[in-house]
Formats: C-alpha cells, structure tokens, sequence
C-alpha cells in the first residue's frame, strides 16, 4: 500500500521510489490529501541525499501531467523554445525570439515576472505602453504563425504541482537540489512542448549556479531530460559573472534589446544571443553551426528582426513606435550619476549586487505584490576590461521613486572591483552540452 510514511522513509535511506509513488506523491500533494508538513520532510530528504535520474525523470513527468500540455499542431512549422535559468540584465528573449523567427522557427514563448534581484522577461514588456500579455489561444497561435513569435505570461493550467511545490520548496530552504531545480524547469519545457528546447544555463555571481561544476550538472541532467522525452534538447553553460549588456532595469532593457536588434551594440550580450540564435535555429532545423549563424547575423544586418520585433509588438497590441521613439517610455523623474573614485581597469561587477541595487531603484518587487517603476534601472557607461580614471561615470541610475540615491550608489560600487591589471575576458559561452 502506498502510504507518504513510506516514501519519506525510502527516500530518507536513499532506497529508489517506483513511478507509482513519486506519482501518489504529486498527486496527492496537489489535491491536498498530503499535507505540506510531509512534502516539507521529503523535499529536505531529497535535498540532503537526491534522486537517481530514473527518479527525476519521474518526478518530471508527473508534474509536467499535473496540467495542461500545449499542442502547436495549428502552428506551421518547427517550434522552439527557451529557458534561461536567471540572471542580471538578462533581456535575451526579446532579441532571440524575433532573430530565429526572422531564421524560419517558430517561437511560442511563455515567461514570467520577476521577483528579487533577477528581472522578469514579462515586466519588460508591460513597460512597452498598452502592449498585452495575456493573448487569448487563437490570437497567440495567430501571432506566432504571421509574425514568428510572441511572449506571453504563463498559463494558469501548466504544471500546478510544480508551482505549489516550488513555493514550498521557497519557504522550508529546498530550492538548492539540482534534481530538484532540473524536474521545475524540465516540466515546464515540456508542457510548453516545443519540438526543441536550447537552455542557458547562467554559472557566476549573479546566477543561482555559482560554480562551473554545478552548473554542468544541472545542464547534463536537464538535456537528459529533454532527451528521455524525446525532445531535440542542448544547453550552453554561459558566464553570469557580470550584467549582461548596459542596461539594468525594464524599459531600459527594452531600449538596449533594440539596439541591439539594430546592430548598434557590441559586447556580452550581443555575442550571448547570436550563439542562443544559433544553437536553437541549428537544432530546430537540424543544419550546421556556421551556416546558420550567417543566417542569425544576416537577420540583425539586413533589419529583419528588428522588423519582426515591431511585427510582434503590434501584434500585441503595444506601441510599435516605441522602436524609434524612446521618449515614448515612461520617463523617470530622477537620475544620478555615479562616479569613479579610482583609476585603472574593471576587474569585475558583481552581478548580484547590481541586480539588488536596481531593485532598491526600484525596478524590480521585494514581494509579490509589490508595484514597479518601469523607468528604474541603471546603465552602465563601461563593462569588464574598460580603463576608467578617477571621476570618470561609470553608471546612471535612474529612478521615479528614489530621491536619494546614495545608499544605491555606494552599494553599486562596493559591487565593482577595479584595479591596475587589465583582466583576461573570457569568452561569454562557457560550453555546450547536446
């Protein structure tokens, strides 16, 4: 008989659960009949002593059928999708989807709000005025079979057990278990069920990975994952060391996503999204590396995906003027200059301290209901490597909120470390996993 008792206990001894009771166990969490003080003890349980990958795959499984699983059979042509596990600065979305829609894939895209240090793909987009998240079935399947893409928030009906889960996970110190972590992202893939899946998965001080070693095991088991369910699924491991790109903050990512889908930006960020551009055009559609990222440059070069990113904005009902008109944005009311106190090269930024630092602006929810300041944010005038002198800016912050930016500004430079040695950069793509 099957009884949560039990597979505490198994689990507790390292002793492998059945799919029939990792089955009962999501089951009955979700319909309440397990209470949180047993799913509490053996989340901790499988924190301390894991799963097996038989077990993950189970357990992935069972909350990816927890809900709805999508189907794009009105959708012409090859889906893709992407996951980014979190960073600082991270607007690759809205440059992605519109280059490898320009490139002939399809890309149906769910993204969520964020919370914390960490910003959400969705909040970016609400800063574009009057521009709708929350499609109704048949004008999001519209948008993305004339357009090639389009980004809406999450469904309510995808995979409830691992939202109920997750928040417990939140409250009882369980999120730091790589089976764990890989079944929440890889059951969200796969209700999504795209026909491939290209996962970025950050490693460095901004990223919930800090290290090259873990993060290569949560990329290995969630492409096994992928694979299990016979997905065409690959993962880059990529630097989350310092802010991607500039800009940090909502409309202010939005304005950097379209310069850079004008060609006007060099950098980090530019350089992330042709190699994410490229992975998932070349796995979709099966063809080699260097032909596709002709292709993927070609889109950025000729206007194409800038024209297809204004497509999707009208699409969705937001202001496609705003691609051309900036003022258009909310405007913030304040704005600080920060200044250099030393000279010498940018040795590092701490991701994670600017991302907190553009949150106390503002930009971004200390609780759920907290409400955002779409102007809020900072832009960076130098990245890692720049030679900087004494009273040269290194950022702006902005603000509609905060009058007083100093505690801001004193804790965005304690987050950058400069010294006399110019550093060696590293490439942003750390390896990929297929």
């Amino acid at each position: 008989m099957l009884s949560m008792y039990n597979i505490i206990d198994k689990t507790k001894h390292t002793e492998r659960l059945s799919i029939q009771e990792v089955s009962y166990l999501v089951k009955g969490y979700v319909d309440g009949t397990i209470p949180d003080y047993q799913m509490s003890a053996w989340l901790m349980a499988v924190c301390l002593n894991g799963l097996s990958k038989e077990e993950t795959f189970y357990l992935t499984d069972c909350m990816k059928r927890s809900g709805e699983v999508l189907s794009w059979e009105s959708v012409e042509g090859i889906t893709a999708d992407k996951h980014s596990t979190g960073g600082v600065g991270d607007k690759t979305t809205l440059i992605v989807a519109p280059i490898v829609a320009s490139c002939g894939v399809k890309m149906p895209k769910m993204s969520g709000r964020g919370l914390g240090h960490t910003g959400g793909t969705i909040d970016k987009l609400e800063s574009i005025p009057n521009f709708n998240v929350e499609l109704s079935h048949t004008d999001f399947i519209k948008t993305i079979n004339e357009v090639g893409c389009a980004i809406v928030s999450q469904s309510g009906n995808l995979t409830p057990a691992d939202k109920k889960i997750y928040a417990l996970r939140d409250v009882t110190a369980t999120v730091d278990s790589i089976p764990l972590i890989s079944s929440s992202i890889m059951s969200k893939k796969l209700a999504l069920n795209s026909d491939c899946i290209v996962l970025d998965v950050k490693c460095g001080s901004g990223a919930f990975m800090k290290d090259i070693a873990d993060a290569t095991t949560l990329a290995n088991l969630m492409v096994d994952i992928g694979k299990f369910y016979n997905k065409r699924c690959t993962a880059l491991i990529t630097d989350m060391n310092a802010p991607l790109g500039y800009n940090v903050g909502n409309s202010l990512e939005v304005i950097e996503a379209i310069e850079t889908l004008k060609g006007n930006t060099r950098g980090n960020l530019l350089d992330l999204c042709v190699e994410l551009s490229t992975e998932i055009v070349s796995t979709a559609l099966n063809t080699d590396y260097v032909t596709v990222k002709d292709k993927v440059l070609d889109a950025i070069s000729s206007g194409k995906a800038l024209e297809t990113f204004s497509k999707m904005i009208e699409y969705q009902g937001g202001n496609a003027k705003i691609v051309d008109d900036y003022s258009i944005f909310d405007v913030p009311r304040y704005s600080y200059e920060v200044k250099s106190k030393v000279s010498g090269y940018i040795q590092s930024i701490d991701s994670q301290e600017v991302g907190i630092a553009s949150l106390n602006l503002g930009a971004g929810r200390h609780t759920k209901s907290d409400s955002i300041d779409y102007s809020a944010g900072i832009v960076f005038n130098h990245q890692l490597g720049d030679s900087i002198s004494i009273g040269d800016t290194i950022a702006t912050l902005y603000s509609s909120k905060v009058t007083d930016p100093s505690q801001v500004e004193d804790s965005l430079l304690k987050a950058i470390t400069i010294n006399a040695q110019k550093p060696i950069i590293k490439d942003i793509v750390i390896s990929c996993i297929n």
